[in-house]
């Protein structure tokens, strides 16, 4: 990777860094998160926890991208070359990757459900007839797809090659182009759905459940799960905000940038709710565990489309939109480590590309088979799939931010966050005091929390 090139557009930038912070986590975990947790009680305390943990740990990253101008580690080694934080750097990289491992698996999963729904077979079988057994029908479909040993492996191939050529048109021609084009389509078809999930009938009902907040419904464990949600949904501590801000012209607006990002990925997680909870309530599928995660998404949703006119339209829009989300964020996730390897070791970017690539061809798919076919394949308990997906996302995220928080408010010289935030002076901010406040303090501490939580958890 050149580590000179940026950007071309401020569009393609804000673009790009939304599609990085968009993934899966949006379109699924919110939903079920909302759920899981009292509806628009949820939703308030998720905003609180945009604004003071989301917004200005993301805006550290940045900082420390731009300012170090290279990849998730070499940043830190161009700002403190004699000391060891890089490792803070390793640590993001080393989660980004094992996440990137098990998110082509499900990239591929929701490749596989759009091609079914263009195909039709999806829905084979399915008797409209018989309502009590849809849940059971695609539950089925489900586990053929999940746990099949040839299946997922196949379409998983296919979301690799996809990263593949995309990294490998680089930083403009690739990421950037592909975000101006996948982005709007996202929100296209988001609008879309939402246009239609509240003509649906009794739609208001999820409406409410989702709007209507019942302050009693706010618990610690709540507050809890809004601040992992907000953390993960923002790709916060993967270092694909380091490595896709030191693509930023030195003249982009930090705070502007961090603003807009955040409220988008916050205006996806909001649709996505607004999709789901009137649908759900229109089809009576709004209680047990139907809400939970992948169920939602493979289970849920096509039974919703099963019972809707025209169920092939829609569930090819669905699966065009989570197949969007997943490339997207597999992409940011690769390259971080493409951008490593070509700075770190001066290797081209194509032979970066195919060495981020290679081990995935064999990683990636004992994770898939992990789930089914060959299940014996474990560690700590834990399907392969289960434990890159726990030690990456509930130590290893909240570790790396933990440090950047720490590294950008006490390590680095005082007027760092000044000149990053305020681009020297150009660009003066009356919210600057508050964001050193909570980049120094009240991050810090609020990642401290769900480390400790996730801890007790896992031990208790």
């Amino acid at each position: 990777m050149d580590g000179k090139a940026k950007f071309a557009t401020k569009i393609g930038l804000v673009a790009a860094t939304v599609g990085s912070a968009i993934g899966l986590g949006n379109v699924w975990r919110f939903p079920a998160e909302t759920q899981g947790n009292g509806g628009a009680a949820f939703l308030l305390v998720y905003i609180v926890c945009v604004l003071v943990l989301g917004i200005p740990v993301m805006l550290a990253e940045f900082s420390l991208g731009r300012a170090g101008q290279s990849d998730a580690v070499g940043s830190f080694k161009a700002l403190t070359p004699k000391k060891r934080w890089w490792i803070a750097g390793v640590i993001g990289l080393c989660a980004s990757y094992l996440i990137l491992s098990y998110y082509m698996v499900v990239a591929g999963w929701t490749i596989d459900y759009l091609f079914e729904s263009i195909s039709g077979s999806l829905y084979e079988g399915y008797d409209v007839n018989n309502v009590s057994q849809s849940t059971a029908f695609f539950a089925g479909k489900m586990g053929e797809v999940v746990t099949s040993a040839y299946q997922p492996i196949i379409w998983t191939f296919v979301a690799i090659i996809i990263n593949l050529v995309v990294l490998l048109l680089g930083v403009r021609k690739g990421i950037e182009k592909l975000s101006n084009v996948l982005m709007p389509l996202l929100f296209v078809l988001l609008v879309v759905f939402c246009l239609k999930s509240l003509t649906l009938p009794n739609s208001m009902a999820g409406l409410m459940f989702f709007l209507r907040p019942d302050f009693s419904k706010i618990t610690v464990d709540v507050c809890l799960n809004a601040l992992g949600q907000a953390f993960f949904s923002l790709s916060l501590g993967m270092g694909i905000l380091v490595t896709y801000s030191a693509y930023f012209p030195q003249e982009t607006h930090l705070v502007r940038t961090a603003a807009q990002v955040s409220g988008l990925d916050f205006l996806v997680a909001f649709m996505m709710g607004i999709i789901i909870f009137p649908a759900v309530c229109s089809f009576n599928m709004g209680s047990g565990a139907q809400l939970e995660g992948t169920t939602l998404v493979f289970v849920t949703m096509p039974e919703i489309f099963a019972n809707m006119i025209a169920t092939r339209f829609w569930s090819v829009l669905f699966f065009l939109l989570l197949s969007i989300a997943a490339i997207t964020s597999t992409i940011s996730l690769g390259e971080v480590a493409v951008a490593f390897i070509s700075d770190r070791f001066g290797v081209s970017r194509k032979w970066a590309c195919v060495l981020v690539m290679a081990p995935l061809l064999v990683l990636s798919p004992l994770s898939s088979l992990s789930l089914g076919a060959m299940p014996d394949i474990k560690l700590a308990g834990l399907s392969l799939f289960d434990f890159l997906d726990t030690t990456a996302t509930n130590f290893m995220l909240p570790l790396c931010a933990f440090l950047i928080c720490i590294y950008v408010g006490w390590v680095l010289p005082k007027g760092f966050i000044d000149k990053e935030l305020t681009n020297g002076g150009d660009f003066e901010t009356r919210t600057l005091p508050v964001l050193k406040l909570l980049i120094r303090y009240v991050s810090p501490v609020l990642i401290l929390l769900i480390f400790v939580a996730k801890l007790v958890d896992l031990l208790g």
